[in-house]
C-alpha cells in the first residue's frame, strides 16, 4: 500500500471570493489569421525598447506583440 503525501490543502473556509471577467480569447479566435494591412507608424524609443525586451524574453517578435496589443484594445472598445 502506497502512502500519499499531504498536498497542503485544508478544509478551512476560503473567505471572500471575487469572480473576474474572462479576458482570454476563445480557442476558435486563435485559429483564424486575420488580414493584415501594412502601415507606417512612428513609436517612442521607450515603447519599442520595452517590446523588444519582452519579445526576447518570450521568444517572439516585438511587432507581433504590438499588433496583438492593438487588436485586443480595438476588440475591447468596439
Amino acid at each position: 500500500m502506497s502512502k500519499r503525501k499531504n498536498n497542503g490543502y485544508t478544509d478551512e473556509p476560503l473567505g471572500d471570493i471575487r469572480v473576474i471577467d474572462d479576458f482570454l480569447p476563445r480557442p476558435e479566435e486563435l485559429v483564424f489569421k486575420e488580414e493584415n494591412v501594412k502601415v507606417t507608424l512612428v513609436l517612442s524609443r521607450r515603447s519599442v525598447e520595452f517590446f523588444k525586451r519582452e519579445a526576447k524574453k518570450h521568444h517572439t517578435q516585438y511587432q507581433k506583440m504590438i499588433r496583438r496589443l492593438l487588436d485586443l484594445y480595438a476588440a475591447r472598445h468596439q
